[in-house]
């Protein structure tokens, strides 16, 4: 099975500037400041199989410090040293390969997908990475990770494709844990939360699915940053560009609609220790008022179809089927009532009042003014038609990326195109080759007897008219 690891990471402005038109991210990582890749890189070390492609998706809040990120990303990637495969992706990589996409898509139809900006559209840019480079699976993990499973890569594939329960496992689902070991947010109660208790439906669920058996079940949530997709999935099923948080769990519910299942391994745990966030709570219910809003309409509206499933809030209890219900609105008006009250005790009337404006958003700005589901189903049958033109043009747009393959080394033949290559070289070419054991001596003993050919772009077989493409 072919794997692709793939880690978007966010960068920003030095000493955490922000300008008006930058994209808002929870934690970019400031140019100025260390962040928290290397640490990532650093914890994949300790896994048993490095036998992948690993993708950074640069994505800058600003083109203006594209450039300088990527040179941070590169060395960051130099200084860790993995011993895997390693690419990285950035904005110009995404403007040379829209420009070969365009080429087929005349109309430029595609345009809104190709794009780096907003955690949707991030994900979008994993999956379309993993298409590229011809994964069976892509595994979707975050920079703010880190492993601490030796064979979590293993873990991450044992399932995918197989069938489980009646049904095929489209996609797997790991989980996070905390500084403290545990698999429930760190988060502390509060009064307000009463009505809008997100954390403990939440805590309940992944009672239900992380904390009992059996290992492998259907599960209503996953995580973005533990997420396994199979190849069949990932070419039909895209994030939706609408949604601007919670795009993994958005991600499980379109993929409901479309046949494909999800499970989760409650075994696949990675610790999650990401920045703490600074925006103040009235922001961040008002980020989960717009997306469940959202996310209830894009149910609501369903129509039935013969190639789709119709789904209901109850499918994804007991998280986050409780915010998808008809009673959303007064849950939002009670808990924001009672958030505005803690506000204005400790004096503070902006937070009160930005609390109060919550309750008009849910009537108005968060309410889309297009049917969520047809919007979505175009984006759908965009997605499928971009993938096919990615089977078409897989060569051009996989030379791109291997111009950004950091590891790749120069290569060197003699003049009967044979690759110099080591031993061990000769003996990794063999083992991805052959599926049986051998002893060390063995592979050794074997390596003597094959060779590596490699001919270039430019060059024809002799006796064949053929034009060969490069041999990677």
């Amino acid at each position: 099975m072919r794997k692709v690891v793939l880690i978007p990471t966010y960068w920003s402005r030095a000493k955490r500037e922000w300008k008006e038109g930058d994209a808002v991210y929870d934690h970019p990582t400031p140019l100025d400041e260390e962040g928290t890749l290397a640490r990532t890189l650093e914890s994949m070390k300790i896994l048993t199989e490095k036998d992948f492609k690993l993708v950074l998706l640069i994505c800058p809040t600003t083109p203006e410090v594209a450039d300088e990120a990527e040179k941070r990303v590169v060395q960051i990637i130099e200084d860790v040293n993995l011993q895997a495969e390693t690419y990285i992706f950035t904005i110009s990589d995404l403007e040379k390969i829209a420009n070969i996409i365009y080429e087929t898509d005349t109309e430029r139809k595609s345009e809104k997908l190709l794009n780096m900006v907003g955690y949707a559209n991030v994900r979008n840019m994993c999956l379309f990475c993993a298409d590229i480079l011809s994964a069976d699976a892509a595994i979707l993990i975050d920079d703010d990770e880190v492993f601490e499973k030796i064979d979590w890569v293993e873990r991450s594939v044992e399932f995918l494709g197989k069938r489980i329960y009646g049904d095929v496992v489209y996609g797997m689902a790991g989980y996070y844990t905390n500084k403290y070991d545990q698999y429930y947010d760190d988060v502390k109660m509060e009064h307000w939360m009463t009505y809008w208790d997100r954390f403990g439906f939440k805590a309940k669920a992944f009672d239900e699915i992380i904390g009992s058996p059996p290992r492998v079940k259907r599960t209503p949530f996953a995580f973005g940053g533990a997420m396994i997709v199979h190849r069949d999935m990932f070419q039909s099923v895209p994030f939706d560009p609408e949604i601007t948080r919670g795009e993994d769990i958005d991600y499980l519910i379109n993929s409901r609609m479309y046949g494909f299942s999800f499970f989760l391994d409650n075994t696949l745990a990675i610790k999650h220790l990401p920045v703490p966030k600074k925006h103040p709570q009235w922001k961040r219910i008002r980020e989960d008022i717009y997306r469940f809003v959202y996310e209830r309409a894009k149910i609501a509206s369903q129509v039935k179809s013969g190639t789709m499933v119709m789904v209901t809030p109850e499918d994804f209890d007991p998280y986050p089927g409780e915010f998808l219900r008809d009673d959303l609105e007064e849950k939002i008006f009670r808990s924001n009532m009672m958030l505005a009250q803690d506000y204005m005790m400790k004096g503070d009337n902006e937070g009160a009042l930005e609390s109060l404006n919550n309750i008009m958003i849910a009537k108005k700005d968060a309410q889309p003014n297009f049917d969520a589901f047809t919007r979505y189903k175009g984006v759908q049958k965009l997605w499928e038609k971009l993938c096919a033109i990615v089977a078409e043009q897989r060569y051009e747009l996989r030379k791109i990326m291997e111009d950004h393959n950091i590891t790749n080394h120069p290569i060197l033949r003699d003049e009967q195109s044979v690759r110099k290559l080591k031993t061990e070289e000769r003996i990794e070419v063999l083992q991805k080759a052959f599926d049986f054991e051998l002893s060390d001596e063995g592979w050794a003993t074997l390596a003597k007897k094959f060779y590596v050919k490699t001919f270039y772009e430019d060059e024809m077989l002799s006796g064949a008219a053929i034009l060969m493409k490069q041999c990677i």
